[in-house]
């Protein structure tokens, strides 16, 4: 092939992968096709053949009622069906035109009523059914009695084929890779057999598959014939293509048409197998001759696809829990394996390597710790093993597997004889870490029909360059390389029910460490705070006693002494208040914080603060008022309460500049008492805001002294009264906190 002849193909084939086969704008010649409006039921657009099947010209029909075709008692009959609030094609109305029988069915779809008048099987080929319905019943019984998988395949193609007659009856499976194989067939003696045989993806594009997901059944009576065009071409109503992707007459692509003879058959019907809303295969039957099942046999066959589909879905979910069952005790062995390792989960895991090998069947496994690399079995090399660890954690994906690493992987290929296969997971840490299984290659020869590089060839026509389906369907033997055994359901449960053990456990290693360090942290400042708290008491005493020696109004010596001993009680006091803080902290951070509540009254405890920090403001000639609504009751551990208070208003004092306000308010809200503390002092930054109750959040200009510990405290102490604590504030407008306590009784 040329170049030029090769770039012909390559867009020839993208425009096949395109095509829009729901919008043929014909239809097969078995049958007419009418779009009709609602409610009036007229004639939108009708098959051209309307004329050769009866005797009416197109243009006569368009615009006009449909009565006028169908007669009066067959248009009220049409009339009664559309009024349903389901419409069925499982009984299609009868319709007697022109000395012929039609079965007459309806569908709505984008906005529009399409009516098929679809020629009665009878009339169309006699007596070339075999088969009927007399059995359908027992053939039901027996595809729900199939004892596995196969058995229900065999089952199926058999009563099918016993139903229908055609020539060929098989199933075909949907593989991940996008191809597909026979694994099932009844055939007569005069068929080639395909069973078994792969065939490429391209041989069912993409927006046929997406057609058969949502279409059960699709029948060709003859591939020999003329597609009829629809009149008007498009929809008068929308001026787009009529979408028949539901229609039972709808126009095949010619290639199909022309496929389908290639493979010796005139006539075909598929049947869509779903599992999980998803196309998993399809039921597919040829003819060698043109063969027209009727509508009731269809539905049957429809029938035995769905049940077929369920117990399909049915069975493979068994099989697959039966895969989980052989995998619980080797689970419960590694679970126990991760929680008694004294270090981490994965050291658990590689204490145990035959057990984590046997439970995926791998030939080898590597287990990654950081710096650590355990192998055990038949494994790639140690740098070989990092970079592609590397490599699956730029993926990102929790579990990762494949049968054919290489083809995603490239450098892979230098160690496909030990790890063709890949199955690995790991854990959100920010070292390195995982589990990876090994599976080696596994050659093998697949047997495609045809061959699988060339499913579509070029030919020359008087309109220029044209696809041609493959005419070749003889067997191709390709030996595949890089290739493992498959990962099971029971496989990918087992890395993913692991992982989940692995992370349970791993997490509550890290809470049993976070808690011991908090125990010894708290065990620590108890320590300090005890021991520190005697000496301090001593050197209080001291200045205090010193204090009475020396006096500030003395000789120049006497006041430099009397000065070092006043910052020496400063300092005393602040280390004490910090030693207070830093138990408080303690108590909060572990969940340990206790109060012990009462019943008080709110004024009173309004008299106590202001009794204590008015001293503060009056130094600063700050005018501050204290406010509440009479007979005011709250349910709250008074001195956790008064330190709440005497924070903030010392706060507001404090970063209130001179002659300012501090306004302290309680108002009964619902349920609860809520309080405020407002000042008008330089407020704090929008981007500080969200971070005032943090441990250790301090405003550094106009507070040195701050431990940062006040807010964060305060906050724990409102909360453990099961109230909440909130803080606005606008630069140079001032700051308000706002919190709420429970009514007392």
């Amino acid at each position: 092939m040329t170049p030029e002849e090769q770039d012909a193909f390559e867009t020839l084939l993208a425009n096949c992968a395109d095509e829009p086969i729901r919008f043929p704008g014909a239809i097969q010649p078995h049958g007419l096709l009418l779009t009709l409006s609602e409610p009036g039921l007229e004639i939108l657009q009708v098959s051209a053949n309307v004329e050769t099947l009866l005797g009416r010209t197109p243009q006569s029909l368009l615009g006009q009622p449909v009565e006028g075709l169908l007669g009066q008692a067959q248009a009220a009959a049409l009339q009664h069906s559309v009024q349903q609030p389901l419409l069925s094609n499982d009984s299609p109305l009868t319709v007697a035109l022109n000395g012929m029988t039609f079965d007459g069915l309806l569908h709505r779809h984008d906005g529009v009523l399409i009516f098929e008048l679809e020629v009665h099987a009878g009339h169309y080929q006699p007596g070339s059914i075999a088969g009927n319905l007399t059995n359908l019943g027992r053939m039901l019984q027996r595809l729900q009695g199939a004892a596995s998988l196969q058995a229900l395949y065999e089952v199926s193609v058999r009563e099918i084929q016993a139903l229908t007659g055609y020539d060929r009856v098989l199933i075909y499976r949907f593989e991940e890779e996008g191809h597909g194989q026979v694994i099932a067939e009844a055939s007569g003696p005069s068929m080639e057999v395909f069973n078994g045989l792969f065939f490429p993806a391209s041989d069912i594009p993409r927006q046929a598959r997406e057609l058969y997901r949502k279409n059960w059944l699709r029948i060709i009576p003859d591939a020999g014939y003329q597609a009829v065009p629809l009149v008007p071409a498009l929809r008068p109503d929308t001026g787009e293509p009529l979408d028949l992707g539901f229609a039972n007459l709808r126009s095949v692509s010619p290639i199909h048409c022309q496929y389908m003879k290639n493979m010796g058959v005139l006539s075909s019907m598929s049947i869509s197998l779903l599992k999980d809303g998803e196309l998993w295969g399809l039921i597919s039957c040829g003819n060698r001759q043109p063969l027209h099942v009727p509508h009731e046999l269809r539905m049957a066959c429809q029938s035995i696809g769905q049940v077929l589909s369920l117990q399909i879905s049915a069975m493979e979910a068994l099989e697959v829990s039966r895969q989980r069952e052989e995998k619980i005790e080797a689970l419960g062995l590694l679970n126990q394996a991760m929680i008694d390792s004294p270090q981490n989960v994965f050291d658990g895991l590689a204490g145990q390597p035959e057990v984590l090998m046997n439970l995926t069947d791998a030939a080898g496994i590597a287990i990654i710790e950081d710096k650590q690399l355990h192998r055990y079995g038949n494994c790639p090399e140690p740098d070989e093993i990092r970079a592609l660890h590397k490599w699956l954690q730029q993926g990102g994906q929790a579990v990762f597997a494949s049968h054919n690493l290489s083809a995603v992987y490239p450098p892979a290929e230098a160690y496909q004889h030990v790890a063709s296969g890949l199955l690995a997971m790991s854990l959100p840490k920010p070292v390195d870490n995982g589990v990876l299984w090994f599976r080696p290659e596994v050659k093998e020869t697949i047997n495609w029909s045809g061959d699988p590089k060339k499913p579509l060839d070029l030919e020359n026509s008087e309109a220029g360059p044209r696809l041609r389906p493959r005419a070749s369907f003889e067997i191709w033997k390709v030996e595949m390389a890089g290739i493992s055994r498959k990962w099971s359901h029971g496989d990918l449960y087992a890395a993913n029910d692991l992982r989940r053990s692995a992370l349970e456990n791993d997490l509550a290693r890290q809470v049993r460490r976070e808690q011991q360090a908090v125990r010894t942290r708290d065990d620590l400042v108890a320590v300090v705070s005890h021991d520190l708290r005697n000496p301090m008491t001593v050197i209080s005493m001291l200045c205090g006693m010193m204090q009475k020696s020396f006096s500030s109004d003395g000789p120049h010596a006497s006041r430099r002494i009397a000065t070092a001993i006043e910052t020496m009680q400063q300092a005393a006091g602040r280390m004490s208040t910090l030693l207070d803080d830093l138990l408080d902290t303690s108590k909060i951070d572990a969940g340990r914080y206790t109060i012990s509540p009462k019943t008080l009254d709110v004024g009173q405890i309004f008299e106590e603060t202001q009794a204590l920090l008015m001293p503060l403001a009056l130094n600063k000639n700050i005018s501050i008022a204290f406010e509440s609504e009479p007979e005011l009751k709250i349910h709250a551990d008074p001195e956790r309460l008064f330190q709440v208070l005497s924070n903030l208003v010392g706060n507001a004092i404090k970063f209130t500049p001179r002659l300012g306000t501090v306004g302290v308010h309680a108002a009964l809200g619902g349920n609860e008492i809520v309080f405020t503390v407002k000042d008008d002092g330089e407020g704090i930054p929008a981007e500080q805001l969200p971070h005032v109750f943090e441990r250790y959040w301090t405003m550094k200009e106009g507070n040195p002294n701050g431990t940062g510990l006040g807010l964060y405290i305060t906050q724990g102490i409102v909360e453990a009264h099961g109230g909440r604590i909130e803080a606005r504030s606008e630069v140079g407008k001032g700051t308000e906190f706002r919190f709420t306590m429970p009514m007392g009784d």
